[in-house]
């Protein structure tokens, strides 16, 4: 593999685990404040640090702004995303969204091969079989009569909405990028997102009461704006130029296994045991769809 590869897929595995630190602290949180509130403040965050990191480096040039109407399109699709994944983790816990999280992989297979004509090898439609298995077996919580009555909860159900707009993004960034590069082409989406989230949740800002947060509140929003946003699109855009979409969604697979780590790091009650087998069917899956094509 290329250099730009190996560091697609080391980016890719740093995003899932940033990615995977907002359903732990994002659950803890997410009653305490509107999740339209919280995303235009994480966007806020976002566009600040990634503002200031393209003026000192790059700039941003006039066919940087051609077709502005891109940034909104992607803005749109994540800013619906996260606002549907805190709305979802009100209710649901930070594993089972994070398993649901694993079935955008192949969402993005179909919006890949739909928006670039990416095609996928017998081998990584059986991976995204087992790793879609293995998701089911997490949501459902390793139990038969929930599968067999189709009993999703409705945290679940939301976030799932919002994993149909991430996986049409992902492969949507590739096709709309026209030369930008990952920072400039980040910046323009964080902005597009912050323009329609606060358009959208400019009532509930208007309405939260900043010096009662608690500190939990303000660090978990510290982090969702560094880390969780700015740090992981700009992983997440510099991959989708180097990888193929069902690839870089791959990652996604890898993100309950570290939603564990954070929820044992944060002392809050695991899974049980029998849940563990969707989790090991999920990292045999990103195995299976990790190998290089040509060997």
């Amino acid at each position: 593999m290329n250099s730009p590869t190996v560091l697609s897929h080391g980016a890719m595995l740093l995003f899932s685990a940033l990615v995977a630190g907002s359903f732990s602290l994002g659950h803890m949180i997410a009653n305490e404040i509107t999740p339209a509130a919280l995303t235009a403040l994480r966007f806020v965050i976002a566009a600040a640090i990634l503002g200031a990191l393209v003026w000192r480096t790059c700039g941003v040039s006039r066919d940087d702004l051609t077709a502005s109407w891109r940034y909104l399109l992607l803005g749109g699709l994540i800013g619906a995303y996260f606002i549907l994944m805190f709305e979802g983790l009100k209710t649901a816990s930070a594993v089972s969204t994070s398993a649901v999280f694993t079935l955008t992989p192949v969402l993005s297979a179909i919006f890949g091969y739909i928006l670039l004509s990416q095609l996928v090898t017998s081998r990584i439609v059986v991976a995204l079989g087992i790793g879609a298995v293995g998701a089911l077996w997490v949501i459902f919580r390793a139990d038969f009569d929930l599968i067999l009555a189709l009993d999703i909860g409705r945290g679940e159900g939301v976030y799932f909405l919002g994993c149909v707009a991430h996986a049409f993004y992902t492969p949507l960034v590739r096709k709309l990028n026209r030369g930008q590069s990952p920072i400039v082409f980040t910046f323009g989406t964080i902005l597009g997102a912050l323009v329609l989230t606060l358009a959208y949740g400019f009532s509930d800002l208007m309405a939260i009461d900043y010096e009662g947060l608690r500190p939990i509140v303000w660090g978990t929003l510290i982090y969702l704006g560094v880390f969780a946003s700015a740090a992981s699109f700009l992983l997440i855009q510099y991959s989708t130029l180097h990888l193929p979409s069902s690839k870089v969604m791959a990652y996604t697979y890898l993100t309950p296994s570290w939603v564990i780590l954070w929820e044992l790091t944060l002392r809050h009650p695991l899974p049980p045991l029998m849940v563990w087998l969707g989790v090991v069917a999920i990292i045999l899956a990103l195995c299976l769809l990790l190998r290089d094509e040509s060997s």
